[in-house]
């Protein structure tokens, strides 16, 4: 609530204490102990004082001189939660790959992840940009150099995911948003948790790559997604996030769910279905091969609780129906 509105509703409710007083033998001290809530209150609900010094994931200690009237995002992920946020007119550049929601095609392009153009985003005169991982050291200085506040976010799993929502709600004073956005997750999260908490784990792959074959590993979100959705994941004591999975492992694992994102055109159930040594697999066998839109369970932004609804569908079909 602007502060104006709060100004108004806490002068109405004075007037309110002061009638009462008079009319029911409300004691002074009893109207200066509501006076005094009202103000904890008051001064609850301001807006953020800038500037405001915060830590981004990767520990850089950043000064928000304002708060953010111009903001680049170098990731569909962070795009994602700034319009979930509300901040859809502040944002001036994006990625080239920002395409969620539709109003993220309009604005102007800074380039991909690994491949930025700096030129550009300084051009955009940008009061904030928020990258994805910790950026290249030198480009990270010349936007320092330019003035403009850099934060680096990458988060892997739920909690994290979370916590980047609340932290750039803090960044652009839509705290208030960011908790709501934070809230609703929770509670379908649980809820997805709850129906399937009984139910037996079902041994799932999840195909990061194809050639060379690569899994979700431990640590990865998609790990965290397939255990919370009652499944359990055959890479999951894997020595990294993203490992190498060899046919044959693959096939003396023999997952009863295979899961993969629908990358391209030439990725179908029939293809992956014929691949060489697949025909042994229990979920190609069973018809158990589900194609998931990439990106909605390979962006960890909001949008992570409808992966980890699409994920536990397709694990557990029969709680779902």
């Amino acid at each position: 609530m602007k502060k104006n509105g709060i100004r108004s509703l806490f002068l109405v409710f004075m007037m309110t204490v002061l009638i009462f007083s008079f009319g029911t033998g409300c004691t002074k001290q009893d109207a200066e102990n509501e006076k005094g809530n009202s103000e904890s209150e008051e001064k609850t609900n301001k807006e953020v004082n800038y500037p405001l010094d915060i830590t981004d994931q990767f520990g850089n200690k950043v000064t928000i001189e304002k708060e953010p009237k111009r903001i680049v995002s170098l990731a569909p992920s962070h795009t994602e939660i700034l319009f979930a946020l509300g901040l859809g007119e502040k944002i001036v550049g994006v990625t080239d790959f920002c395409n969620y929601p539709k109003e993220a095609l309009s604005k102007e392009k800074v380039g991909s992840y690994q491949n930025i153009n700096l030129e550009k985003i300084i051009s955009l005169e940008p009061d904030l940009v928020i990258q994805y991982g910790q950026g290249n050291e030198e480009t990270n200085n010349k936007m320092r150099e330019a003035k403009i506040a850099l934060v680096s976010y990458e988060p892997e799993n739920v909690l994290q995911i979370e916590d980047t929502i609340v932290d750039i709600g803090k960044i652009t004073n839509t705290e208030e948003k960011a908790k709501e956005i934070v809230s609703s997750m929770e509670k379908r999260k649980d809820a997805v948790v709850e129906k399937v908490k009984n139910a037996k784990k079902i041994s799932t792959f999840y195909e990061i790559w194809y050639d060379p074959l690569m899994a979700a590993g431990p640590g990865s979100f998609m790990d965290e997604l397939i255990n919370l959705a009652g499944g359990k994941n055959i890479a999951g004591d894997a020595t990294e996030g993203y490992p190498q999975f060899d046919l044959e492992q693959l096939v003396e694992r023999n997952p009863d769910v295979y899961l993969v994102s629908k990358d391209s055109k030439e990725k179908t159930i029939d293809s992956i279905r014929e691949r060489p040594g697949y025909g042994d697999i229990n979920a190609v066998k069973n018809d158990r091969i589900y194609l998931l839109d990439p990106d909605i369970v390979s962006r960890p932004g909001p949008r992570i609780i409808d992966a980890l609804e699409l994920i536990a569908r397709s694990i557990h079909p029969e709680l779902f129906k």
